[in-house]
């Protein structure tokens, strides 16, 4: 439901927040996934982190933001969290302090030991100085959105270069938040703290064990982008072999949990691993499939975005997501029963449109595909129809609509150049250069007539050349 006072996305001006709301922590309906029925004992060997989420809602309806805790309790359940509880505040800005303000925060701690809550997770990017201090008044471990999310990739990365990327982008995020407690991490690493076998030159201040964990961050962080250059240079090698093939190159895109992976699966009959889950799938899965009229064509499966997807994982997963740049066809996946798929479909492009602008590249068509239809509401569908007209509506659990799909795919990826086998004049190297220029040359021959050449070129190019084909 809406507030009655606040129409939806329109920012209300400080002096127009209803008191009621700004005074008190709302409690988030059904995000319990608290343990019943089962034994102390059982429950004991079961137990998980137990958190309690906290949002602070500054724009947009209470159906948005019941949304976004809905997906932050989905996520701390990915990794491995049980939600107890979920509490929003009503503010015009985070507090600059301690994300939800002093009161607030002196409330939580309260709700923490009344649930027996080890953790509190924020819908938000917290700063340093945000996370010691609710921490300090909480007197738990407070985590924000971000270290979340980076914990899900840290769980589900399998590759070697995942886990680079994943660790990266951990120790991007952990470097400005390095802080200890007492004088644990504030010891002099210099003198006789440095060891009595330091020897002459090695006496002295030193560094603070701080300053020495920095330091050891930044070299580590130093050798895995070595790490993860040298395995971009193979990832670029499979993709330009890819891109010389005749084969069209399709990149799948969408929202965490959108049906990516059963949709690859169900064009190519690839057998990838299809899970309930947030952030299932980080390897990127390229599989052949042919269209109708035989034509082959590659598609590649890409890690899945989430609203609000850290700058350290987009930065770390650059060379991942770099497959949407040299793709002749985005097919955008939509998850059609999610509560506000408009809102996954500007995640995505965000993302997506910052990739392609780093690359100076003209985007790719894109094609937005509507999936997991047989579990969405009608009313919902009839409005997504309206907003999206050009959108396919499928159901890679069932089959339905795949076959329009493929008929729209292989409309969008027509071939733009064909295959010639041209002998042209020696007078004529103007042509030969232009051949050269705007086609891909497979083979190249010197006759008594002049140069033969078998190339694939731009279809207005193989018609100004119809008239030196060899036959």
């Amino acid at each position: 439901m809406t507030h009655p006072e606040f129409p939806v996305n329109e920012k209300p001006s400080a002096g127009e927040l209803a008191l009621e709301d700004r005074a008190a922590l709302r409690r988030v309906a059904g995000l319990s996934t608290e343990l019943s029925d089962i034994s102390e004992v059982e429950y004991r060997q079961l137990r998980l982190e137990r958190v309690v989420l906290v949002g602070v809602w500054t724009e947009g309806s209470a159906a948005d933001v019941d949304a976004s805790m809905a997906e932050l309790a989905a996520l701390a359940e990915t990794a491995g969290s049980e939600v107890l509880d979920g509490l929003i505040q009503r503010r015009d800005k985070p507090d600059p302090a301690t994300y939800i303000g002093s009161g607030k925060a002196a409330e939580l701690r309260e709700v923490v030991l009344a649930t027996g809550a080890d953790t509190v997770i924020c819908d938000g990017e917290l700063s340093p100085a945000q996370l010691t201090a609710l921490e300090k008044a909480v007197k738990v471990k407070v985590i924000d959105r971000t270290a979340l999310i980076l914990d899900i990739f840290a769980q589900h990365a399998t590759s070697r270069e995942g886990k680079a990327q994943v660790t990266l982008a951990q120790m991007e995020y952990m470097l400005p938040r390095l802080r200890g407690w007492g004088e644990s991490m504030s010891r002099q690493a210099g003198g006789r703290a440095g060891g009595a076998g330091g020897g002459v030159g090695t006496r002295g201040p030193g560094e603070t064990k701080i300053e020495t964990d920095r330091r050891r961050i930044r070299e580590r962080m130093s050798k895995l982008r070595r790490e993860i250059k040298d395995m971009k240079k193979i990832r670029d090698t499979q993709r330009s072999r890819r891109l010389a093939s005749d084969a069209a190159s399709i990149a799948i895109v969408g929202y965490t949990n959108a049906g990516k992976s059963s949709l690859l699966n169900a064009l190519t009959g690839a057998g990838v691993l299809v899970e309930n889950a947030l952030f299932a799938t980080l390897e990127p899965t390229t599989r052949r499939g042919e269209f109708e009229d035989g034509r082959a064509f590659v598609l590649t499966d890409t890690v899945g975005f989430v609203r609000h997807l850290p700058t350290q994982l987009v930065e770390a997963f650059r060379s991942t997501l770099e497959e949407v740049v040299d793709a002749d066809l985005l097919v955008h996946v939509v998850d059609g029963s999610d509560v506000n798929p408009l809102a996954q479909i500007r995640a995505v492009r965000t993302v997506v449109n910052e990739v392609i602008v780093d690359h100076q590249h003209k985007p790719a068509p894109e094609l937005v595909v509507v999936n997991k239809i047989d579990a969405a509401d009608d009313l919902a569908l009839a409005q997504l129809r309206r907003a999206l007209p050009d959108a396919v509506f499928v159901s890679a659990h069932t089959g339905e609509g795949l076959q329009r799909l493929q008929q729209r795919m292989a409309e969008l990826v027509a071939p733009t150049d064909t295959a010639v086998d041209v002998t042209i004049p020696y007078d004529r190297g103007d042509l030969v250069n232009k051949v050269h220029a705007d086609g891909r040359v497979d083979a190249t021959e010197h006759t008594a007539d002049g140069t033969r050449i078998k190339a694939r070129v731009p279809v207005s190019l193989a018609a100004t050349l119809g008239e030196f084909a060899t036959f």
